[in-house]
């Protein structure tokens, strides 16, 4: 347990990257051919971003990848000041080893400002024989227009269900622990394709044992049981203001939850509902609206049991329709 797992198993080649096959062929070909254009990869977390930049520079430059390789968050740095300092010094300087240039990382690259972001742009053309860029981001909308034109977009997708689950069973047998099937369903249900999520929130219910079981996954995810959840709906529906009220406090307290925590398991729970999908309409609209007033500061408590109140009222309304 002295080592984080997301570390000790990040895949070391481009070959051992999960679930972005395509991906994976179009970077092996700029390993052929010794040379690649600036690149763009964008996409969730977790989805092997970081994990295929390294990767490339890995395969790259080989022993001399660390020397030819600078990473750096742009959430931590994102002014003009890093632009012009740190990025432009290790972009202007020869690589080592008899590379043909060298690799600056900017993970996070959407929290950088628009001065920043112009900056970049014309540090980007100047250094282009000695320096290329790998901009990782979750939105690539936030990323000016000149930048985007200069790179190759790579646009990662959420790992597949099966991928997480096959990776998570290997983690598993390496480190001898053992994990029910429910476990693992919760694992993947939990981390929605976001490997890294898996694998932390595996190591984490690890640490308290060596049987891992589904119960264990929630309470140290701190994420509701799907089924329970949906009881919480059903019985607001039903029409029963009271009892989903109650229910409502078990799961909060039980599970350590936020609003905004549980509102987002509620938006997942409500596409499982039995009804028609004009309702699931409205509700997923509702919803939405419940999420954004808890953002801007509203009280949580009474959003959750306006939104419980409103679908007790879709409730009756389906009742009287029947009649």
């Amino acid at each position: 347990m002295n080592e984080i797992w997301i570390e000790k198993y990040r895949p070391k080649t481009l070959k051992e990257i999960i679930g972005q096959k395509d991906i994976v062929n179009r970077l092996q070909s700029y390993v052929e051919a010794k040379n690649l254009p600036h690149l763009m990869f964008a996409g969730p977390a977790g989805t092997g971003k970081t994990t295929s930049a390294i990767a490339l520079a890995r395969e790259l430059f080989g022993e001399n990848w660390r020397g030819n390789f600078n990473e750096l968050n742009a959430s931590d740095e994102r002014g003009i000041d890093v632009v012009r300092g740190k990025i432009k010094d290790f972009a202007r300087t020869a690589p080592i080893g008899g590379a043909g240039f060298k690799i600056i990382f900017l993970d996070e690259a959407d929290a950088l400002t628009s001065d920043a972001q112009a900056a970049l742009r014309r540090t980007m053309e100047k250094y282009s024989k000695t320096c290329r860029f790998i901009l990782s981001c979750n939105y690539s909308s936030k990323i000016i227009e000149p930048i985007q034109s200069r790179c190759a977009v790579f646009r990662f997708r959420p790992l597949r269900a099966e991928d997480v689950r096959n990776y998570l069973v290997h983690i598993a047998a390496m480190e001898t622990i053992s994990i029910t099937d429910d476990a693992l369903d919760a694992l993947v249900h939990v981390s929605q394709g976001d490997m890294r999520k898996a694998v932390n929130s595996l190591q984490v219910a690890a640490s308290l044992g060596e049987n891992i079981t589904v119960d264990l996954i929630y309470h140290t995810t701190g994420t509701a049981r799907p089924e329970e959840v949906k009881e919480l709906l059903q019985t607001a529906i039903s029409g029963d203001f009271i009892a989903a009220r109650n229910r409502l406090d078990e799961i909060m307290i039980n599970y350590g939850l936020s609003g905004e925590d549980i509102i987002k398991q509620i938006h997942r729970t409500i596409f499982d509902l039995d009804i028609p999908d004009y309702e699931k309409v409205r509700l997923i609209d509702r919803t939405g609206e419940t999420e954004f007033r808890m953002v801007e500061g509203s009280n949580e408590r009474i959003q959750l049991e306006s939104l419980l109140a409103f679908m007790v009222l879709v409730g009756e309304h389906r009742a009287d329709s029947a009649d």
